[in-house]
């Protein structure tokens, strides 16, 4: 779906779109489908938009992920379908660099719903949970909810809502971002030295980054 280019890696990490979906089970390959996209935009490190909207899946979802998202099949009922929304989506997103936390999973929905409606996008994923795991080794785990805890985010206690939880990965985005320069005095860090992040040792990841100034 991507395409790895060198403009695209060398743009600033903090304008960038962070997203999160939710879903009615864990594989779009098994038939499970989006039922809300969120999204952040980020310019410069601050929020210039946002998205979310709810969609329709074309079934009922599982109490289970009723229980799960607070998303119940009433609130799907008026929903647009999927396809409807992803275009808009598609065309939300345009050129941006992206970003999730456990991005393997979204990007695997966001693949497979565009792909329904033949539609692709020209930027890169990031996995912020990824890179937190290499920055913030002390962390008790490195879910979301732990890690805005651990960096003392503030939040207002929503959590699995697609909204909300990329407006905490945002945030959480942005402190990293905050640390690499405190710590490491990278100042302005392109998108493909936070990709590079993700993909170091955990034991060589201080010497990397050093090496980065």
């Amino acid at each position: 779906m991507t395409q790895t280019t060198h403009s695209t890696l060398s743009r600033p990490a903090d304008t960038v779109i962070v997203l999160d979906f939710e879903t009615t089970g864990l594989s779009p390959t098994q038939g499970d489908r989006a039922i809300e996209i969120g999204a952040v935009m980020l310019k410069d490190g601050k929020v210039i938009d946002t998205f979310q909207q709810l969609m329709n899946p074309g079934f009922r979802v599982s109490g289970f992920i009723e229980n799960y998202t607070g998303i119940s099949n009433e609130m799907l009922l008026d929903a647009q379908s999927c396809e409807t929304v992803m275009s808009e989506f598609a065309d939300f997103i345009g050129d941006y660099n992206l970003v999730a936390h456990n991005a393997s999973f979204d990007q695997r929905f966001l693949d497979a719903e565009l792909n329904r409606i033949h539609c692709n996008y020209s930027g890169q994923f990031a996995c912020s949970m990824l890179i937190a795991r290499r920055l913030y080794q002390q962390a008790p785990n490195h879910k979301l909810g732990s890690l805005i805890e651990y960096k003392n985010i503030q939040h207002d206690g929503v959590f699995h809502r697609a909204l909300a939880d990329s407006e905490m990965t945002a945030d959480l985005w942005l402190t990293m971002l905050e640390d690499l320069q405190q710590d490491f005095q990278i100042a302005q860090p392109n998108f493909g030295l936070l990709q590079a992040i993700a993909k170091q040792s955990k034991a060589n990841v201080n010497n990397y980054l050093s090496k980065q100034r």
